[in-house]
């Protein structure tokens, strides 16, 4: 895990990372707010935002912008790959090892120095094709 920064763990941080580490559908945060709401009744959406954005900050979680108009998060933070079906919109992980090799094509390509990077795959998935 890439910390960033240490964060104090407070009850609803500790809540949002429990929701988004117990699903694998890279949810948004309307739907991990809907989720909250079981356990902390009266947590406001305002709230989900600012820990999903210090949860980022710190290295515990990834923000996906699709260029949907809004974020998905993935509470797996370490470098993996990710399909999205251009149909139904669903969200996976793909289950391949990441090509380290590719940073250090691109770093001679442009000169530069590569940190990281992100690889997603669009398509139709397997439901949408039945």
């Amino acid at each position: 895990m890439n910390k960033q920064k240490s964060i104090r763990m407070t009850k609803q941080r500790k809540l949002i990372l429990n929701i988004l580490r117990s699903t694998k559908s890279h949810p948004t945060a309307d739907w991990i707010y809907q989720e909250a709401r079981k356990e902390i009744p009266n947590i406001s959406l305002g709230t989900v935002y600012r820990n999903l954005k210090i949860l980022v900050q710190a290295g515990e979680i990834l923000e996906m912008d699709f260029g949907s108009g809004y974020s998905r998060y993935d509470g797996n933070p370490t470098n993996h790959y990710h399909f999205k079906c251009r149909i139904c919109g669903r969200m996976e992980d793909v289950e391949l090892e990441t090509i380290e090799s590719l940073n250090r094509i691109v770093e001679e390509s442009l000169k530069a120095k590569i940190e990281n990077h992100r690889l997603e795959f669009y398509g139709v998935c397997n439901d949408c094709l039945d």
